[in-house]
This record gives C-alpha cells, structure tokens and sequence, in this order.
C-alpha cells in the first residue's frame, strides 16, 4: 500500500548548499542534520515523492528559495564517518550509525524568496512550525494547506496534488 504524500520544510545555510546549487546539480543528499528530532523525521517519515520548502538560514533574509522533493529515503550519513568533515561524530559507529540523510531532487526555485518576515505577516500559515518563536529544526513537518499558500505566495509554478 503506498504511503501518503508528506510535505516538509528543509533548511541549509545558501553559502553552504542553496536552492542555485541543488538546481545545478539536480539531486544532492541531505548531509550533517545532527538533531534527533530532524533525524527521525527523516529516518521514520520521509519517502519518495514527498514535498520540500527548500529554506535559506543564516541569510539576509532567511526565507523560503524553492521547491525539492525527496527521491531517495534515509540512508547512513557518510559525513559522521569522516574526521576530515564538519559534520563527524567520533562517537558513530559504522555498525549502528548514528546520523541519517535522504536524497533530494530540485523542482523549481522561486522568482522571489518567501522571507521569513512574509511567512509570520501571513494569518493563513498561523501554527506553521518555522514561524513559532523558538522552533529551529533544520528538518520539520509543514501541513498540506501552509506548504500549498507558500506556493501561493511566490506564486509558484509547481502543483501539488
């Protein structure tokens, strides 16, 4: 039986990986999430064909770039394993890994960002998790009706069903 359809929100730093990188190189995994609770939600939720908000952080001004979807479920994060890396985990282990990533694919980036400042200004997306005071997952569950206004909002191409 096939799951359903989930929708996401995903946030990256765009001097790290960015909406503009992802659509260049079309598929990239989803490395160093290093919070349990966005790891699980990848882990324990995420499947193929689910919905993203591609997220800039730590921009001026943060906000929502574009639209991804998952097209590879959770996977071992490489990265832990990596002492060269800025996401290792000396405390991983190869046999039972620690950290998690999915694989996701680029679907559009917006003409304009949905700042931050948009998204709290707008009462239709009232609950919506990455505008609660204090809410800093980089991965966390966005409701089908918030993810379709923000699509609404930059006035996207993408459809979802």
């Amino acid at each position: 039986m096939p799951k359903p359809c989930r929708y996401w929100l995903m946030k990256s730093e765009p001097d790290v990986y960015s909406i503009d990188d992802l659509k260049k190189n079309k598929t990239s995994c989803w490395e160093g999430v290093r919070n349990y609770q966005a790891r699980n939600f990848m882990r324990d939720d995420m499947n193929v064909g689910d919905w993203v908000l591609f997220h800039h952080s730590n921009a001026k001004p943060p906000g929502v770039a574009g639209v991804a979807k998952v097209c590879r479920t959770a996977y071992p994060d490489h990265t832990q394993f990596d002492p060269k890396s800025n996401y290792h985990d000396p405390k991983s282990d190869p046999d039972n890994p620690r950290w998690q990533m999915v694989d996701v694919k680029f679907v559009e980036k917006f003409k304009d960002m949905v700042t931050l400042d948009q998204l709290k200004a707008e009462k239709k997306l009232e609950g919506m998790r990455v505008i609660q005071r204090g809410q800093r997952l980089s991965v966390q569950p966005v409701e089908k009706k918030h993810f379709a206004h923000v699509l609404k909002m930059a006035a996207a191409k993408t459809e979802i069903p």
